[in-house]
């Protein structure tokens, strides 16, 4: 189980807008460690909100533990990631196949590829959506009661 400190911020029904704590790194860059954090930091200024199941009905400014299944990061990453590559490829493939003389072979290789690719990315967001409905998404497991 993936968890993270964040603070809610809005509560909408069954739902709550959280604040994560900014991403840090690992333990060892609060001192001399690799310094991951103070990148992440430079890249990612601004505080970032998610909308998050609130099942404990927390409140607007509790500090609480946001979970994510095991598996749920890289599911998502195969899924709006390698979904949308593997049907560019694919359309490509069978674009190239169609052309009928082989000066045409490029052009089709193309437009099977963006045929493709966008046929990937409403894939990728209708299995998102389902996805969503079946409780992949992130939760407040519990409040913080610190340290």
């Amino acid at each position: 189980m993936l968890e993270t400190r964040a603070i809610v911020v809005q509560v909408k029904g069954s739902h709550a807008l959280v604040q994560a704590n900014q991403g840090n790194g690992c333990e060892q860059c609060n001192g001399k460690g690799c310094g991951s954090g103070k990148i992440a930091q430079m890249f990612c200024s601004k505080p970032r909100q998610f909308e998050v199941d609130n099942p404990i009905d927390a409140r607007v400014s509790d500090e609480v533990i946001v979970s994510v299944a095991d598996g749920a990061v890289l599911q998502g990453i195969g899924l709006v990631y390698l979904l949308p590559l593997g049907l560019l490829l694919a359309g490509a493939a069978l674009g190239g196949s169609w052309a009928m003389q082989p000066a045409q072979r490029d052009a089709y290789a193309g437009i099977g590829a963006l045929i493709g690719l966008l046929l990937g990315f409403v894939a990728a967001r209708w299995l998102a959506s389902r996805r969503s409905l079946r409780g992949g998404r992130p939760y407040i497991a519990r409040q913080y009661l610190g340290d």
